[in-house]
């Protein structure tokens, strides 16, 4: 019989809500995964990004500005061009981000992944 008292039905960690729920939306690890290697103007990160569209591009950039991991920053040019680079705290994801994708390489068949890669 299973056990259904208080410490099965423990809450899920605050802390790992939080996490999957910036990082469990589709693209956001991708364009973290891009930004990691150095910063990159917009129509750099969309091509390093197969199927993403502009618009869904835009939208995660601008939530992981408000979160606090990526800086927008505009060169006035000319031409004008904007440039993405993570924050402190976004690069601070980078040993979490590559301890995952070890655990994928062991762990998922490429099929489990599939068109997730960056292109790069």
């Amino acid at each position: 019989m299973a056990d259904h008292g208080e410490q099965a039905c423990r809450r899920v960690d605050g802390g790992i809500s939080r996490v999957f729920a910036l990082f469990g939306k589709r693209w956001t690890g991708q364009i973290v995964s891009v930004l990691l290697q150095r910063p990159v103007h917009f129509a750099e990160l969309r091509r390093a990004i197969p199927g993403i569209s502009e618009r869904m591009l835009s939208d995660r950039l601008t939530e992981l500005g408000a979160a606090g991991l990526v800086i927008r920053e505009v060169d006035e040019g000319p031409p004008l061009r904007v440039a993405y680079r993570l924050t402190e705290a976004g690069a601070a994801m980078e040993p979490a981000l590559k301890e995952l994708g070890r655990w994928a390489d062991t762990y998922l068949t490429r099929d489990d992944a599939a068109g997730s890669g960056t292109g790069c």
